[in-house]
């Protein structure tokens, strides 16, 4: 409304994500807050990630709001791909506001995620790998602005995009991958891109079957096993 005259460095953190405890404490508010115009939404997956990413967010001059999955609380130490980022730092660090990071290398389809999704992600792709399909993960770990320039040089590689998202599908974060993927990478593809989330319903109370809405490992590699035909 300045027009860049006034900054409001202020930095909002949040709990996210279904966790066992009740459907009011169960809603994937990043999908409330993603498309904002001026807001930053930063989703880390990993003690690595939420450092970095909250030392960015709080120099950065303008609103940023860290949604953190309450299912990573308890995460110690190192990052999603333990052997690469290793044991976090005591020193300050910074994480890019607005890029993502390739968690996996993989030749046969990109599944995309973020949060515990990333997980999920990764945990399915051991399994695709195991029947010889080679997933690349992507971690998108900013909403917005959104890294999609690393998701379409992945799906140009692989020729096929997987999208993981916990909430349900109606106003996520996943419709506006699959818009970047269509609109510069459908030249790629070979195949439609799948996108797995939550049903369009209120997360369950109980927690049996709160298990049964949110996407799993298993469910993730059957939708990739049934994108490629095998």
């Amino acid at each position: 409304m300045s027009g860049g005259k006034v900054r409001v460095p202020i930095v909002l953190h949040a709990p996210t994500g279904a966790s066992g405890r009740g459907a009011q404490h169960a809603n994937s508010i990043e999908n409330f807050f993603f498309g904002v115009p001026g807001l930053t939404v930063g989703v880390p997956s990993s003690p690595y990630d939420a450092k970095g990413m909250l030392t960015a967010a709080i120099r950065h001059p303008d609103p940023v709001l860290i949604c953190s999955h309450k299912h990573l609380y308890g995460s110690k130490g190192r990052a999603v791909e333990s052997s690469a980022l290793g044991e976090v730092p005591d020193d300050a660090y910074e994480l890019p506001v607005g890029k993502a990071v390739v968690r996996r290398e993989g030749a046969d389809v990109t599944i995309v995620g973020a949060l515990l999704m990333v997980h999920r992600a990764m945990a399915a792709a051991e399994q695709l790998a195991a029947d010889g399909i080679e997933a690349e993960v992507i971690d998108l770990r900013w909403l917005s602005p959104m890294d999609t320039e690393t998701v379409v040089e992945s799906v140009r590689k692989t020729g096929r995009c997987v999208i993981v998202q916990e909430g349900s599908p109606l106003g996520g974060w996943s419709g506006a991958v699959v818009a970047a993927v269509a609109d510069r990478a459908i030249d790629a593809l070979d195949g439609p891109v799948r996108t797995i989330t939550g049903p369009d319903t209120p997360i369950p109370f109980a927690p049996h079957l709160e298990a049964l809405v949110v996407p799993t490992a298993d469910r993730i590699a059957a939708e990739v096993r049934s994108l490629l035909g095998s």
